[in-house]
């Protein structure tokens, strides 16, 4: 989006704001860049969010999901109204997760992440109890979907033994394929938590939300490229904060968080590889401040190192695991001959 359609639509979401809340908008910032849909406002009395996304009826989804969990848990914004297109919501704070971590202490980086995943568990506990496992709409529910989510392991074939090619995709997608019985965020990389002045961690950004397994908002961190955790500690932090009162049993769902993890991070691996084509790679800064696609080789490094360890817990995926083993391997080359600096560098096609 150009320069001038971004001032017309930021005239367009301050005069919105100043009608909706009878107060001057005093400073506008936008946390991710001018072309993302929300801006923050300071008013003269408080600072807001204000959204506008090219989909009204996402907006609209947005704000009645956030109405109905508020009722519930405070581990989200408020919805502050949706005037047209436009929806305003608390500000949960400029500290975004995906900076604050690695600011942190290795114990203190166990506490954040452990808050993170618990208030994923309580956001779906609450929607549970406002009935959107009901009424929200069904994600990943079609067969294309999964096909395509299966197929794509194809994509480590060039950086790897191309072990993936011989996994039995049926039974593959047929794993992936299960009933809609839990509310999920979607999108819970770290980028779309904060950190707020009360100290206390907000999950944002529903625009996704819908009803899948539940599971995937959790892949959705631990398959976070810049999420600076083990896969291994990651996988006792889920333990620890698990919800025994949820859809599922613990070890069931486990064993899905596994399969469905593994194929979310051949979908980060793909999109690294194609950024990195299209832009080169990138510093760990300017990714973590834009919420951008990892394109760093220690990031890619590191999807690939999730994706192997929780493709080995199942035979089905382990081939796939051994692919991402040999992949990391190709990036572990890059950081070494860049020496530290890599922005700019290529990989092979």
């Amino acid at each position: 989006m150009g320069s001038s359609s971004n001032r017309k639509r930021l005239a367009k979401l301050v005069e919105g704001a100043e009608a909706h809340f009878g107060e001057k908008v005093v400073t506008t910032s936008a946390p991710g860049g001018e072309g993302r849909a929300s801006w923050r406002f300071q008013l003269e009395s408080r600072s807001v969010i204000a959204t506008l996304r090219p989909n009204f009826r996402r907006t609209h989804l947005e704000a009645f999901a956030l109405t109905k969990i508020n009722q519930f848990c405070s581990d989200i914004p408020e919805c502050l109204g949706v005037v047209g297109e436009i929806m305003f919501q608390s500000d949960v704070g400029g500290k975004r997760l995906n900076q604050e971590i690695v600011k942190l202490n290795r114990s203190r980086r166990a506490d954040v992440s452990h808050e993170a995943i618990a208030a994923i568990f309580r956001i779906q506990s609450a929607a549970q109890q406002a009935g959107l496992n009901t009424t929200m709409p069904h994600l990943g529910a079609n067969t294309e979907w999964i096909e395509n989510l299966v197929k794509a392991v194809s994509a480590l074939e060039p950086y790897s033994a191309g072990r993936s090619i011989d996994v039995d995709s049926a039974a593959l997608a047929a794993r992936i394929a299960c009933p809609a019985s839990q509310f999920v965020k979607w999108d819970c990389r770290s980028g779309n938590a904060a950190i707020g002045d009360d100290n206390r961690l907000r999950w944002f950004d529903f625009e996704y939300c819908g009803v899948r397994h539940g599971a995937e908002d959790v892949a959705w961190l631990l398959g976070d490229e810049a999420w600076p955790m083990s896969p291994e500690t990651m996988e006792q932090i889920v333990i620890a904060a698990f919800d025994p009162n949820g859809a599922h049993k613990l070890d069931p769902y486990l064993d899905y968080l596994a399969i469905y993890l593994t194929l979310h991070c051949v979908q980060r691996f793909k999109l690294i590889i194609k950024e990195v084509h299209n832009r080169g790679w990138l510093s760990k800064t300017r990714v973590r401040k834009y919420d951008d696609a990892g394109v760093h080789p220690e990031f890619a490094a590191q999807i690939c190192r999730v994706g192997a360890y929780f493709a080995a817990r199942d035979p089905l995926t382990a081939p796939i695991g051994r692919d991402f083993e040999n992949a990391e391997k190709v990036f572990q080359e890059v950081l070494r001959n860049g020496n530290g600096n890599v922005e700019g560098m290529k990989i092979p096609a």
